[in-house]
């Protein structure tokens, strides 16, 4: 069929944007194709950091696919972690960083996606056999992806540039103010701030009760 172009005639706006579209359409179905999501994999407790390693370790292999071609598992099995965050905690009255697990007895496995939002089967074979693997978290029997929420939460905790202060004590406990202008003081616990490492303590000051703010790890509890 002859074109406008062929002719003689002002081009057709249609015709003209054709290829454009056609590559509007290849980039949008290599976006989706490129789509992936995070996965909770649940495994042996206390073996997760084993864990992340085998399979860190499985996906560098090239595995032969049902078509014969072999395929780079790393394209599909992006990224594996072991959620943790830093805790400190105050051991002999001293406070220390201590790393612990966020979700003990799972780890998080960041995989490609199909164009039809489906795990490669190669892929999900590689984690599911992994040595130390129990299976995916999901509804049903089908794996099912972290929402966005949901990771950018976990991320956050992950990523975290300030230590968490973990809180030993309850509300009207009994403790004792261990250091600053108020060290020595005992008095009772009335608001625990753990986001910020922070507690306010009623003390008793001129025979009243007086609150003060107090660093959490300057706190002891008393026996």
């Amino acid at each position: 069929m002859e074109s406008n172009l062929d002719a003689g005639l002002p081009p057709d706006p249609q015709e003209d944007g054709l290829d454009d579209l056609d590559t509007a359409e290849d980039l949008l179905l290599e976006e989706e194709s490129a789509a992936t999501g995070w996965y909770v994999v649940n495994c042996y407790s206390s073996k997760e950091h084993q864990v992340k390693a085998n399979l860190d370790a499985r996906r560098q292999i090239p595995v032969m696919n049902e078509d014969g071609d072999f395929i780079d598992l790393r394209d599909f099995i992006i990224d594996v972690i072991v959620p943790t965050e830093t805790e400190i905690e105050i051991r002999d009255q001293q406070p220390k960083e201590v790393e612990r697990q966020l979700f003990p007895g799972y780890i998080l496995v960041k995989m490609k996606l199909d164009a039809q939002q489906r795990l490669n089967e190669d892929a999900w074979l590689c984690v599911r056999e992994t040595p130390g693997v129990t299976g995916f978290v999901g509804i049903g029997h089908e794996p099912t992806p972290l929402s966005s929420s949901e990771v950018e939460q976990i991320m956050s905790r992950i990523e975290s540039p300030e230590p968490k202060v973990k809180v030993r004590f309850q509300l009207g406990e009994r403790v004792r103010i261990t250091s600053g202008p108020f060290a020595e003081f005992a008095g009772s616990v009335d608001e625990l701030q753990p986001d910020k490492g922070k507690a306010r303590v009623l003390v008793s000051i001129f025979g009243r009760d007086t609150p003060v703010e107090v660093e959490i790890v300057h706190l002891e509890q008393l026996g």
